[in-house]
């Protein structure tokens, strides 16, 4: 089973592009899609080009905000939205697949703001977001992927030092909440594969950053630590444009 994730950051935006090319390149089977920024008929228009796959469509209560997106070959046992939690359901940020042998959640985190201003949200977002995971894993294993917003060390972002406590996305607020995630039995696939990789999956529009590399690792296949001996590869696909992020692979037995 090959699965991909991508933070396309508007899905109106990205399928005027070669998004169809690029799907029929990346032939997976299961699509999990973040930023839609787009309403559930909107993403649905948008995705017509697409036969043979189960669509599934979280999107905000604000328009052109946020929203996420799984395509599947396979047809799940059931399918839930969101978390459960007033404060953050209404930002079409997950989307729970069940299969017979595991969950797979696509979410795609919140960013802590230009000038952090919504870090404490985020704490809150980090906290509860843990304790539905860890509901999750006691039925079964779990694949969470997505843009989870933060770069969880040194090497999963260009200038470390300069970002540290200073930008979204590298405050040791946001570290400490990936740590607490792998902390539940959760393994970063790509690490486990690539310890030493210096790889990034998200790079800014501005300052030529694309070109000259200067990115941040943000995107992520975590997997129950169960599920580490059916992984086959995990991968920065970073060849691929149409967004500000790249797609991720995920192969399993």
């Amino acid at each position: 089973m090959k699965i991909i994730s991508w933070n396309i950051n508007g899905i109106r935006a990205i399928t005027k592009k070669d998004f169809f090319e690029d799907f029929s390149n990346l032939a997976p089977d299961i699509l999990c899609l973040q930023e839609t920024k787009a309403q559930d008929a909107e993403v649905a228009a948008a995705l017509t080009g697409i036969s043979g796959y189960h669509q599934y469509f979280n999107s905000a209560t604000r328009k052109g905000y946020s929203g996420v997106a799984v395509l599947s070959k396979k047809e799940p046992i059931g399918v839930t939205y969101d978390m459960g939690v007033a404060e953050h359901d209404n930002e079409g940020r997950v989307i729970c697949l069940e299969f017979a042998d595991f969950f797979l959640v696509n979410v795609y985190v919140p960013n802590s703001g230009q000038e952090l201003e919504r870090l404490d949200y985020r704490k809150r977002w980090d906290a509860d977001f843990k304790s539905y995971l860890m509901n999750l894993q006691q039925t079964k294993p779990l694949i969470l992927c997505g843009d989870l917003n933060v770069a969880h060390r040194p090497i999963d972002l260009k200038n470390d030092k300069a970002n540290y406590n200073k930008s979204a996305g590298y405050t040791q607020i946001e570290i400490d909440g990936m740590d607490n995630l792998l902390g539940t039995g959760l393994v970063d696939t790509y690490r486990y594969f690539h310890p030493e990789s210096v790889a990034y999956t998200y790079w800014s529009y501005r300052f030529r950053a694309r070109e000259r590399n200067s990115g941040w690792r943000i995107d992520y296949f975590l997997v129950s630590e169960t599920l580490v001996q059916k992984i086959k590869k995990a991968e920065i696909l970073s060849e691929y444009y149409g967004s500000d992020h790249c797609p991720i692979m995920l192969e399993i037995k």
